[in-house]
């Protein structure tokens, strides 16, 4: 579905493009508007995509049977992929079991946010907004790091940057590579990936329906008019990658948490 987007002209006359500051509607509840910061849709969708996930599986499972009917053999074919696919085989079979709650929340965290920005008349991925990308990153970041400060001790910090089996003379370039890498870059690009697909993808979608608006309604060209139908065809195929890749980054990032939880726990191992 594409945006609902009126495409604007510019003081020429000519097209003027959708701008980010259109992926993101005035705050419902502006708290301190001076710094462009309040309650918005995106909070909104946040806290409705905790009411529907809830929703979804205590339903699902709230009459289990041996033989699962279609919602419970959905719910319990999610969990199965969350837990052995992304637990099991990553953290390990030792493991991996206190960390499937947290895997499995995040997954179907992220992906029903991100196909928020697919649904008609909300059409906007809550992660489109860097704040809330950042956020979850951070608590991925305390707990990996928690993890592995209680496993170790102080002496994590060593480990995570310090790799076995590397001649002194070149740890004083490689350590600090290290420690950018690991404690400054990892958690950005947890967060920027999930971020940047989600805003790059709804841009795109905004810009070829405010671009076929024009072409088809503005310019008064049969040529141009057709062009406009060739993008809104486009878009239906658009619209469909858009949905792959929503849920790509949900795994991805559900994937790298995964990750980073079983370097900390095996830090000492190497």
């Amino acid at each position: 579905m594409l945006p609902i987007v009126l495409a604007s002209s510019t003081d020429e006359g000519g097209f003027a493009p959708p701008t980010i500051d259109q992926t993101h509607l005035p705050d419902i509840l502006p708290w301190m508007a001076e710094y462009g910061t309040g309650f918005g849709k995106q909070m909104l969708m946040i806290i409705l995509s905790v009411i529907l996930i809830s929703a979804f599986f205590m339903l699902a499972m709230r009459k289990p049977g041996l033989v699962p009917g279609k919602v419970q053999w959905l719910a319990e074919s999610g969990y199965a992929f969350v837990r052995n696919g992304m637990g099991r085989d990553i953290i390990g079979e030792k493991e991996f079991k206190p960390f499937v709650p947290l895997l499995f929340g995040l997954f179907f965290f992220v992906i029903v946010n991100n196909l928020f920005g697919a649904v008609p008349f909300l059409q906007l991925p809550s992660f489109s907004h860097a704040g809330s990308a950042y956020a979850l990153a951070l608590i991925v970041y305390i707990i990996w790091i928690g993890l592995g400060i209680k496993r170790n001790g102080l002496k994590y910090f060593k480990l995570a940057v310090v790799p076995s089996g590397v001649p002194g003379w070149i740890l004083p370039l490689l350590v600090p590579l290290e420690i950018i890498s690991t404690f400054l870059v990892r958690p950005l690009t947890h967060s920027l990936r999930l971020m940047a697909t989600m805003l790059s993808g709804h841009m795109i979608i905004m810009l070829a329906g405010a671009g076929a608006q024009y072409l088809i309604m503005e310019t008064g060209n049969v040529a141009l008019q057709a062009t406009g139908v060739l993008v809104v065809l486009g878009s239906v195929a658009m619209y469909f990658l858009e949905l792959l890749i929503m849920y790509l980054q949900a795994f991805v990032f559900t994937l790298l948490t995964a990750i980073y939880i079983q370097g900390a726990l095996a830090a000492n191992d190497h």
